[in-house]
């Protein structure tokens, strides 16, 4: 779907690129960060057209002074000769999560499994309208890469290694963030264009070495679905595809995504990507907006600048660039309403928004295992409950929470899977988090493990950090090998942002549930193990079974793998298996 603006809006957009400067129009093009990088004054003298937020010192302590902080900074941009509004950008990757006490939801992994169009949506107008409170027009997600390898520190933030599900749940996302028409949502960013998640060996930023109609057949159809939903802006990614960066792929960007799959919105860098992909070749490649950050601009504004006057580029190239950026300013009304809502703010985190995040976390749910009557849980069991994992919001939300990195203590306004087993137990529940206490008379235990908070890089398994691995850690596993010792049944919950080797302990638990990352409502865990909800989930990946599987260019779950799963996609029990 091509977004039409009205013909008096396009011709505004034409008369403001007829009288703007070369330097204007790089302004335009240029998205700095508000801290560190810039002064508010720096926003009027450079022409700035966009702003991030993203890890670093915040903008205030409230609501209200965050959006007090940006509208400080649109004031300069409309004390410019043309009056520009700026448009502001934020990783909002599941829920506005740069945000303390903003409705964090599952991560897009979780959302998968749900495989619920409709709570997607939901769960990213909810998205949007607290991103509005709190000062943002413009989120980057969603994230719609097809994962072939769970060594990539970003499978959590896809949906599905099935094409056909990520492209149906991109469409909701890119629906439920923008609205019916502009004024109601965010822009919306499909990520990261093309072959992020089916880079060799799944190296973040790595090489991918599919053949064009490979990824044609398996990559591209999710972004034809946000295309046809009429998505804001596509980011380019980090990976090379056949050893040419992405950022700098005129056939992928310009011939493919904007002429072929007649993208007419705007194509946004990632992090630093002018200085780091071939400067101006990024720009006629297609590149319409620079995330010109860490020390870029004005190399960035003057290397562009040089570019144009020497002949290198083309001035219709960067007034193609400006006219995207334009029209969805007046797509989505900036020029008639440029500063935030201050109305919105009393909608960060109530509990209308919630409620759609605990239905998603009691959706995303997927039950691999349950034998003995481990599950449901009865209110008249003595539980004991185990691992640091268990209550601690930080933790069971994984990355891009409140910190890029995450965090591995509470934040505010969210619940624990522990809180959650004791609202509705009718014995008091005992705690072990380390596994050390001596815990006599229980009937079961609930031992949560998983994965530490990770995003990008650092999560890859095997890769520069060399972090994570591909099973649980030695401490959790030593948890669930000293508690099924003690002849009590054992429910065994996974907190992780891909699909992990667990067959020992699997052999070890009476009930096993894959729980991903599921945000602030962990008390949704609780409502579905104690059977006031059955299990929904279905695997969006396939399971692997063992680490030597993961031992070839791509994991178990590349399409053409030979490799028997554990659990094949699609696998998923419930309580009452006749559904």
């Amino acid at each position: 779907m091509t977004f039409k603006l009205k013909p008096d809006q396009e011709q505004k957009i034409e008369d403001l690129i007829s009288q703007m400067t070369l330097e204007e129009k790089i302004g335009q093009m240029s998205q700095v960060r508000h801290f560190d990088d810039v002064t508010p004054e720096d926003i009027k003298s450079k022409f700035i057209g966009s702003v991030i937020h993203t890890q670093g010192p915040v903008p205030g302590s409230t609501v209200a002074e965050w959006q007090d902080k940006f509208s400080e900074f649109q004031k300069q941009a409309l004390d410019t000769r043309l009056k520009i509004p700026l448009l502001f950008g934020v990783d909002a990757i599941h829920g506005q999560n740069t945000f303390e006490g903003a409705t964090i939801f599952p991560h897009n992994i979780g959302l998968g499994a749900a495989g619920n169009p409709e709570i997607v949506e939901r769960a990213a107008a909810i998205t949007a309208i607290e991103s509005k409170a709190t000062g943002f027009n413009w989120v980057f997600s969603p994230c719609v890469a097809i994962p072939f390898n769970e060594k990539w520190g970003r499978v959590y933030e896809a949906f599905s290694e099935s094409t056909e599900l990520t492209s149906k749940l991109t469409q909701a996302s890119v629906k439920g963030h923008q609205g019916s028409n502009g004024n109601e949502g965010v822009l919306a960013t499909a990520k990261h264009f093309i072959g992020d998640g089916a880079t060799d060996f799944g190296v973040e930023g790595g090489n991918t070495s599919l053949t064009k109609e490979e990824l044609i057949e398996r990559l591209l159809p999710p972004y034809q679905a946000a295309v046809d939903s009429g998505v804001a802006s596509v980011m380019a990614s980090f990976n090379t595809l056949n050893e040419i960066p992405m950022h700098a792929h005129k056939a992928m960007i310009t011939d493919l995504l904007k002429d072929q799959l007649k993208f007419d919105g705007i194509v946004v860098s990632d992090w630093k990507a002018y200085s780091r992909f071939g400067q101006n070749e990024i720009i006629n490649a297609g590149i319409d907006m620079v995330m010109a950050v860490d020390g870029d601009l004005d190399g960035f504004q003057e290397g562009v600048k040089a570019g144009v006057l020497n002949g290198s580029i083309s001035e219709e190239r960067i007034n193609d660039a400006v006219r995207r950026i334009l029209r969805q300013k007046f797509r989505f009304g900036l020029f008639e309403n440029p500063f935030p809502d201050k109305g919105l703010i009393q909608k960060i985190g109530i509990p209308e928004h919630r409620a759609i995040a605990r239905q998603a976390v009691r959706e995303s749910l997927v039950l691999l295992k349950n034998q003995n009557q481990a599950l449901p849980l009865k209110r008249t069991s003595r539980i004991v409950v185990v691992g640091k994992f268990a209550d601690n919001s930080g933790l069971q939300s994984g990355g891009w929470t409140v910190n890029w990195q995450g965090m591995t203590e509470n934040y505010s306004g969210a619940t624990t899977i522990l809180e959650g087993i004791r609202k509705f137990a009718l014995h008091e529940v005992k705690y072990d988090p380390d596994g050390t206490a001596s815990i006599e008379d229980v009937d079961v235990a609930v031992i949560v493990v998983g994965e530490n908070p990770y995003a990008e890089f650092f999560g890859d398994v095997g890769g520069e950090m060399n972090l994570f691995q591909l099973t649980l850690t030695e401490e959790h596993q030593q948890l669930v090998q000293s508690y099924s010792q003690k002849g009590i049944k054992i429910v065994l919950v996974l907190i992780s942002g891909r699909p992990l080797v667990i067959t020992p302990q699997m052999e070890l638990s009476d009930a096993f549930v894959a729980a991903w990352l599921p945000g602030s409502e962990g008390d949704g865990i609780a409502e579905v193990l104690f059977g006031f909800f059955d299990f929904k989930g279905k695997l969006p990946h396939s399971w692997p079974k063992s680490v030597e599987d993961f031992n070839g260019k791509y994991g178990p779950n590349y399409w053409e793998s030979s490799i028997e799963p554990l659990f094949p996609i699609g696998f998923g029990q419930c309580y009452h298996q006749e559904k």
